[in-house]
């Protein structure tokens, strides 16, 4: 239960990344306001004139403009970083190893949004302790006790349901089995609350704009996309899903593939990463709402076998935000016209 009390936030620039208790600090800036720890902080950054609203509770953080310009909504699902300390003490793995299949930075790539007046939710819950790119009933026989079998479910079989038993690489997170009613608490705490936030920022963005883009932001380990490039072909550093065009309308897709190529990176479709729970649930081009996978190369910008930044994060976290700059700018513009 996290307490509605109030404390400076530290605001230097585009991160706000918690170091300690009531502290954010991040590249520029100084004491830009308060904040009500699970409840809501106002702050300006000094180089923009965009007031950003943050929401912080146990199981997301949700950054808002003041004002919003377009229908871009950025989310993070698996970049979350708040390990359990029981989770921890009873798994298998040792902490460096269970954080591989956490997109880790990947919310601190896209914190320029809110900035640049777009919404940015990122999850808390670590994605090997609960998955929010699943579906609420894919759970694991394997690894929760009382769960009939289902009919194949390849996530399911795979041990990546939406209580994980496994991280990359196949390696087991438990010894023995959960109780059903560990992973229904689970789910109540941070899986619901999650999907109802965005699935309430779709529904408002679709209200204000006539459409909602939803971009589902992840990172892909940079031998995955070794293992499915053909030899003598480039591997691309972005692979946008979107279902083979079930989930975004195709100048939704175009304009998205544009900013990031348009930003120096070679960009692929839909293989291997075609896109799972978030894009199949939210995305629907005919009523509006157009969702994109963004996997991004987790090999420029971070040491996988250390988890921890590059020297050269800072700088292609800048690129990221010239690629957001565009697409919001491009959607609002969009936006307007079509409100007109």
């Amino acid at each position: 239960m996290l307490l509605p009390w109030t404390f400076p936030v530290k605001r230097k620039g585009r991160g706000a990344n918690r170091v300690g208790r009531g502290v954010y600090t991040g590249k520029r800036g100084g004491l830009q306001g308060v904040l009500a720890f699970g409840i809501i902080g106002l702050y300006r950054s000094e180089e923009s004139e965009v007031p950003v609203a943050r929401t912080e509770t146990e199981a997301y953080v949700l950054t808002r403009p003041d004002r919003r310009v377009g229908p871009m909504i950025f989310a993070s699902p698996h970049s979350g970083r708040d390990y359990p300390a029981d989770f921890l003490d009873r798994a298998l793995l040792d902490r460096r190893a269970i954080r591989s299949s956490e997109d880790a930075f990947v919310d601190d790539l896209f914190s320029m949004a809110p900035e640049m007046g777009a919404v940015l939710l990122a999850a808390r819950a670590p994605r090997a302790y609960i998955d929010l790119n699943r579906a609420a009933d894919e759970l694991d026989p394997a690894v929760i006790e009382g769960i009939a079998r289902v009919p194949h479910n390849p996530r399911i079989s795979s041990g990546l349901g939406v209580i994980p038993r496994v991280v990359a690489g196949g390696r087991s997170i438990y010894r023995g089995k959960l109780a059903l009613a560990e992973a229904e608490a689970r789910l109540r705490r941070f899986w619901h609350p999650y999907h109802q936030a965005l699935a309430g920022l779709v529904e408002e963005t679709r209200a204000a704009f006539g459409e909602a883009v939803l971009i589902d932001c992840h990172s892909m380990p940079h031998e995955a996309i070794e293992a499915h490039t053909r030899p003598g072909q480039p591997r691309p550093e972005v692979v946008l899903g979107d279902r083979y065009g079930a989930t975004a309308g195709r100048e939704v897709m175009e304009r998205v593939e544009a900013a990031f190529s348009g930003a120096g990176l070679r960009v692929g479709r839909n293989a291997p990463f075609a896109g799972a729970y978030v894009a199949q649930a939210y995305g629907r081009p005919s009523r509006g709402v157009h969702v994109v996978q963004v996997e991004i190369d987790r090999a420029l910008y971070m040491d996988e076998v250390r988890v921890e930044r590059l020297a050269g994060f800072g700088a292609f976290r800048d690129l990221i935000a010239g690629v957001v700059a565009e697409l919001v700018s491009g959607a609002g513009a969009a936006g307007r016209l079509a409100a007109e």
